[in-house]
């Protein structure tokens, strides 16, 4: 029996010849990562270990991005303590104010992972990394704590869910479209526990920011990874951005799927998740009349160069409509400076946006975009939940840069095409 992508690349990682899935391993870690949410935690837990230090200073990950710049005493004491603990293990990747970023869009810009890799995080959208032909999942602060003391980490070998891509895109559809059609079509928990595997002769339409996006979410279906094959894009990222070696798997013929879907990208339609769910996905067309408060533009999901260059070429000339608040995050320094480079900055400026240092902020409530009760937002962001973003009779709905510039000038939900 054959396996898939990600059964190859566990099963490297475990020292074995071959895994099925249901089987319980035990892999090698490449990286170890958490932020200053998730990595108190794990070193709370690491102390109870009475371990000697890290398992390898160079293959752990710290970032500070959730509520920072800190945004009151609670999280500044976070980050000392997780600032500290990486000064006196000599951690070589932590990030902090001035040199930081969103994690998931930090960590494949710094060349830490790249195709082959066995990843964990201490946050749940670690699975971002499967865009570079890597293993990466979510694990809780526990699993955290032993991955840095070991080096290692238990999996349950997942099944998967074969998603072919065909068709090329019309204008205006983005990685974030694909995803959310995808999760529309089998739901928050279509893919529990199981691998998204995505291929097809659609994927060169597909840049590496759209790639990004579409692995990231693979956990609002549920997934435990997504992943994609390696091609002459992927390795040209890995080529630019590490100077790390790295590992082609690819899925065998013979691979072993519990479903199979095609997503012909040609028939996508601008798609908008409503409140309060991902699965919750209406085109466009369907959306109807929804009159906004706010928009997010930005978060681990697109908050890269290639989202703000979108948002930036709707709203360049155009104002933001009266009572519409704008926030544009970009998702880390590098992204900042590179659309400072590029005018972008000037541009959301003079459109009535503000522009936020790097930093998860509003996605999950943190800090800078809160909304109050009644408020409606339209965000770039990965989550809709009751009080994501706020106040639990708040409401977000997600949507890609291009709906979510377009609806900054309107003032109501809009087709990126109408504007």
């Amino acid at each position: 029996m054959g396996m898939t992508m990600t059964q190859k690349i566990l099963a490297a990682h475990a020292g074995l010849e071959s895994v099925s899935a249901g089987q319980l391993i035990e892999a090698d870690l490449d990286l170890v990562l958490g932020n200053d949410v998730t990595t108190p935690v794990a070193i709370h837990e690491l102390k109870k270990m009475k371990t000697e230090g890290v398992f390898h200073k160079d293959k752990i990950a710290m970032v500070m991005d959730h509520f920072t710049p800190n945004k009151d005493i609670k999280s500044a004491e976070h980050c000392k303590e997780v600032r500290e603990f990486a000064c006196a293990h000599n951690v070589t990747n932590f990030f902090d104010v001035g040199e930081v970023g969103i994690e998931h869009a930090l960590l494949p810009e710094k060349g830490l992972t790249v195709a082959g890799d066995v990843v964990i995080g201490a946050d749940s959208h670690t699975c971002t990394y499967g865009a570079l032909g890597a293993f990466s999942t979510g694990v809780g602060s526990t699993d955290m704590a032993a991955g840095m003391a070991t080096g290692k980490a238990w999996f349950k070998v997942p099944s998967a869910i074969k998603f072919n891509i065909v068709g090329k895109p019309a204008e205006h559809i983005s990685g974030k479209d694909v995803i959310l059609h995808i999760i529309g079509m089998i739901g928050v928990d279509g893919a529990l526990y199981r691998s998204m595997e995505f291929m097809g002769e659609g994927l060169q339409y597909l840049s590496m920011d759209d790639r990004f996006t579409i692995a990231n979410m693979a956990i609002e279906a549920g997934g435990k990874n997504g992943i994609f094959p390696v091609d002459e894009l992927t390795i040209s990222y890995m080529k630019e951005h590490s100077d790390r070696e790295y590992k082609i798997f690819e899925a065998d013929e013979d691979a072993v799927y519990d479903e199979e879907y095609t997503i012909d990208l040609s028939t996508l339609r601008p798609t908008v998740a409503f409140p309060h769910l991902p699965e919750n996905t209406k085109t466009i067309d369907e959306v109807g009349e929804v009159k906004i408060d706010q928009v997010v533009i930005g978060s681990c999901t697109n908050g890269r160069i290639s989202d703000l260059r979108i948002a930036a070429e709707i709203l360049k000339g155009k104002k933001v409509a009266k009572g519409i608040r704008v926030i544009v995050i970009p998702a880390t320094q590098q992204i900042y400076m590179d659309a400072l480079d590029a005018g972008y900055l000037k541009t959301f400026v003079e459109s009535g946006a503000i522009v936020s240092a790097p930093t998860c902020g509003p996605c999950l409530g943190g800090h800078m975009g809160v909304m109050a009760a009644g408020e409606k937002c339209v965000s770039t962001t990965n989550r809709n939940f009751v009080g994501r973003m706020g106040h639990v009779d708040s409401e977000v709905y997600l949507a890609s840069p291009a709906v979510a510039a377009a609806s900054a000038i309107t003032g109501y939900i809009t087709d990126p095409a109408k504007v």
